[in-house]
Order: C-alpha cells, then sequence, then structure tokens
C-alpha cells in the first residue's frame, strides 16, 4: 500500500493542473464538450477571477510573440512564460465560479491553453515551441470571442 502514495505523488507532479482541478472541486481537465459555441448567439458571462487570469496570460503572450515569431525566445525564457501561464491557468481554475453551461465551454478554451503550454514548454518533441505561443494566443482569442470581457481585444496573431 505504500505504493499508493507515491504513485499518487508521480502524478501530481506530472499533472498539475489536473490535481490542481481536482483538489479544488472545479474540474477544468474533465469531459469537456469538442467545440465551443455561444449562449444562444451571445458571449458567456464572465467573472472577475476569469477577467483576471485571462487578462494576465493575453499580457504575457502578447509580450512573448513576436520574440518567439522571431526564433528569439530562449528555453530560460519558454520555461519562465510556461510557469507563468500555468500560474495563472491555476488561478482560474481555483477561482472561477462561472454558471455550469459557461463553465463547460471555458473546459474547451483551458484544454486548447494547456495543449498550447505544453507545446511551448518543449512537451511536444515533434512541435516548435513558438507554435505552443501562438497556440495560447489563439485560445485567448477564442476567450474573446466566447465571452463577455469589457475592452477585450484580440491578440494580433503573426501571418
Amino acid at each position: 500500500m505504500k505504493s499508493i502514495p507515491l504513485l499518487l505523488a508521480a502524478i501530481s507532479l506530472a499533472f498539475p493542473l489536473t490535481t490542481l482541478a481536482a483538489e479544488s472541486g472545479h474540474d477544468h481537465q474533465g469531459a469537456a464538450p469538442h467545440k465551443i459555441e455561444l449562449n444562444a448567439g451571445k458571449k458567456w458571462q464572465s467573472d472577475a477571477s476569469l477577467r483576471k487570469g485571462m487578462s494576465a496570460i493575453k499580457e504575457q503572450v502578447s509580450v512573448a510573440l513576436p520574440a518567439a515569431h522571431e526564433g528569439k525566445l530562449t528555453p530560460e525564457q519558454y520555461a519562465k512564460l510556461g510557469k507563468d501561464l500555468n500560474d495563472q491557468v491555476a488561478y482560474i481554475v481555483q477561482n472561477c465560479k462561472l454558471d455550469p453551461k459557461a463553465d463547460a465551454q471555458l473546459h474547451v478554451i483551458i484544454g486548447d491553453l494547456a495543449q498550447g503550454i505544453d507545446t511551448l514548454e518543449g512537451k511536444q518533441p515533434n512541435k516548435e515551441r513558438a507554435l505552443g505561443v501562438v497556440q495560447v494566443a489563439e485560445a485567448v482569442n477564442t476567450y474573446g470571442k466566447y465571452f463577455d470581457h469589457a475592452g477585450w481585444k484580440p491578440v494580433k496573431l503573426p501571418h
């Protein structure tokens, strides 16, 4: 039975967002719709925590995107960006209080963010790390299209 706690510790280190979501009782890693949609033609309501976290993610990716596109980000800069982005996603997961239907839509965006972060951290060996920064920017732009966030402007993507 001693191996079960060790296994759980290994899993929690390998999948910090999954563990965090499970601990908070707010599971963004669970079954999510595969396609995001509007709320009867309108944007979904957001809350202050979601707006704060997504604003920080948008700022971080907006700063990193030009350097990533030009091939100027170092492995250390990618690692710091990944940590900073993961911190913001964790904040959102811990603190957002959305209507269950809006939350289900947010799952799609959280999944897209996680995939982008994995790529920029080098966890997808077949993909360029810069592509992960673009994936995060695209997820941020999707958020702005589907969630009500006053004054939101999309991240300008490279051509």
